[in-house]
């Protein structure tokens, strides 16, 4: 009878353990993907990040941070992009130190908001700089690359066992630490793998190692995706490839010829790889979403003179097929033309996620582009904390206004009701087509209503909009006039009623009536420069 009570209670312990396993595996932080659509789950619900990255030492002192935290919260943040620094956490071998990563959790905790931590592990901006000084110190057991002249860089191996191993192990270390302090606050919602990965200044590594395996036969994990997506690759994978007969076997020069870019795909499968081990490690023992960053390339510059072979859009296949547990490959925007770059990144099914941003002028308006233009789960300026004015800059009052939209937003962007304009002066007239109706957009200067329209260079302006029924819409932003055209040619558009209001406790509460000369007489909804507004707009034909 005592066996058969103890047995019952074991039985009935396993099964308690296995539930709360299992709902702390429902509740965890996670991208879900519906059709061409995807959303971050957060507490069970669908989340915009609305970030800010700290600049790269910030967080390395909880003294510096304390004065950090109160100008995240006047900007609206709701989640704070934080590094994490390997030298710091394992200072010797084996021996770590989670200080600085619980003083994040519970400041970000204090202050309501959400972390993605930065993994500054084996590269950070290409360069090993954050690897502790017990593998910098021993360069013969954790080797670095060499270029095509034999000389070394420091720029730690992807090809070696050892560089791999330390770094999976303090990762792992990392994400069993946050297990354990977080799994049932999930303050901590995202993990980036390293940081903008890149090889220099060649455009693959020349070590012994590497060379023989760039004459070794191409991994069958690769081969395999090549045959599998052979129809839907990427042009610039694609044309590399049919340009050596399409041949899914043989060395790398036989696939893909001898050249930069066989070079740099060879390179970006050695990164991928590399990453993906460590992302899958992390992933076992605390499964977290995983994000890579990449330093974008300038357009016509050669492998080996960028940060090669990260995770750039024209190698992105080869990431896919090399890192499969690297949920979404990410750009960081220093460069212009953002509506570029941000096409290039959604081809494949991959959301358009944006860790980091210059934060500059113009901003605002590309957050308001972002969310409205794309399936964007994340927006985050970078270095956000260098303001010394939060509460006035621009990124906060565009924050403040998307966290008011958040739910309309993630309910709407499954249904293609949600769409968004970026403009500026060079910008053309924009169109886009939304429920019964052509919306046309400008930028508010074009009115020549103000003094600064003769100004050479006008800020960028920037809008989201979002249809909530056949001829019901809100439209926020900045900087923008929107005119309204019945699909139906043979009808007039009038507004039935403009209203501007917020959103409070996911309630609309209407503030004014938006006519006269707000609206001009009936003729467009406009959002002035400098402003920020949420206007509900009711539109009817005649």
């Amino acid at each position: 009878m005592k066996h058969a009570c103890f047995f019952i209670a074991l039985w009935l312990l396993c099964i308690t353990s296995l539930r709360a396993q299992s709902s702390v595996e429902s509740s965890m932080p996670r991208i879900i993907k519906s059709g061409n659509n995807f959303q971050f789950i957060v507490d069970n619900k669908p989340f915009l990040i609305l970030g800010g990255e700290l600049g790269n030492s910030s967080a390395s002192s909880s003294t510096y941070m304390k004065t950090i935290w109160p100008k995240l919260k006047a900007m609206h943040l709701n989640t704070v992009f934080a590094p994490v620094y390997w030298e710091l956490m394992e200072p010797t071998e084996g021996n770590f130190d989670f200080t600085l990563v619980d003083d994040l959790i519970i400041n970000a905790r204090l202050n309501n908001m959400k972390l993605a931590l930065l993994w500054f592990g084996t590269w950070k901006n290409s360069m090993s700089c954050y690897v502790p000084a017990w593998v910098k110190l021993n360069s013969q057991k954790f080797p670095r690359i060499e270029d095509r002249s034999g000389s070394k860089h420091e720029i730690l191996n992807p090809l070696s066992k050892n560089n791999l191993e330390a770094d999976k192990h303090a990762y792992v270390r990392l994400l069993q630490h946050l297990k354990d302090i977080d799994s049932k606050n999930h303050t901590v919602i995202m993990m980036q793998v390293e940081n903008e990965i890149g090889m220099l200044p060649d455009a693959r590594n020349h070590d012994e190692i590497a060379n023989k395996t760039f004459e070794a036969a191409i991994p069958e994990k690769l081969s395999t995706y090549l045959k599998s997506n052979s129809t839907t690759l990427l042009p610039e994978i694609d044309s590399v490839w049919k340009a050596n007969g399409s041949q899914t076997a043989g060395n790398w020069s036989k696939v893909f010829g001898q050249s930069l870019a066989a070079d740099e795909i060879f390179m970006a499968w050695q990164f991928a790889t590399f990453v993906n081990e460590i992302a899958t490690a992390g992933k076992k023992v605390y499964n977290l979403p995983v994000y890579l960053n990449a330093a974008l390339n300038k357009k016509g510059a050669k492998p080996g003179e960028y940060p090669s072979a990260g995770p750039l859009p024209h190698v992105m296949d080869i990431w896919k097929a090399g890192a499969p547990s690297v949920d979404i490959l990410a750009p960081d925007f220093y460069n212009p033309d953002f509506k570029y770059w941000c096409d290039l990144y959604t081809r494949l099914p991959n959301p358009l996620f944006t860790p980091e941003i210059r934060f500059e002028q113009g901003v605002d308006a590309k957050a308001f582009f972002a969310f409205g233009n794309y399936n964007c789960l994340s927006f985050s300026p970078f270095s956000i904390e260098s303001t010394n004015t939060p509460a006035k800059e621009p990124i906060g009052r565009a924050y403040e206004i998307l966290q008011q939209l958040t739910p309309l937003i993630t309910k709407y962007q499954p249904r293609a009701a949600v769409k968004g304009f970026l403009i500026d002066k060079a910008s053309t007239v924009q169109q886009v087509t939304l429920g019964n109706y052509i919306l046309t957009a400008t930028h508010d200067y074009k009115l020549g209503w103000s003094p600064e329209a003769k100004n050479e260079i006008w800020p960028e302006a920037g809008v989201i909009i979002i249809e909530v029924s056949p001829n019901e819409y809100y439209v926020a932003g900045t900087g923008t006039v929107i005119t309204f055209e019945p699909v139906d040619k043979t009808r007039k558009a009038g507004f039935l009623s403009i209203d501007e209001g917020s959103f409070i406790k996911d309630k609309w509460v209407e503030q004014r009536r938006m006519n006269g000369d707000q609206d001009h007489q009936g003729r467009h909804v406009r959002i002035p420069v400098n402003e920020y507004s949420i206007q509900h707009v009711i539109m009817y034909t005649y």
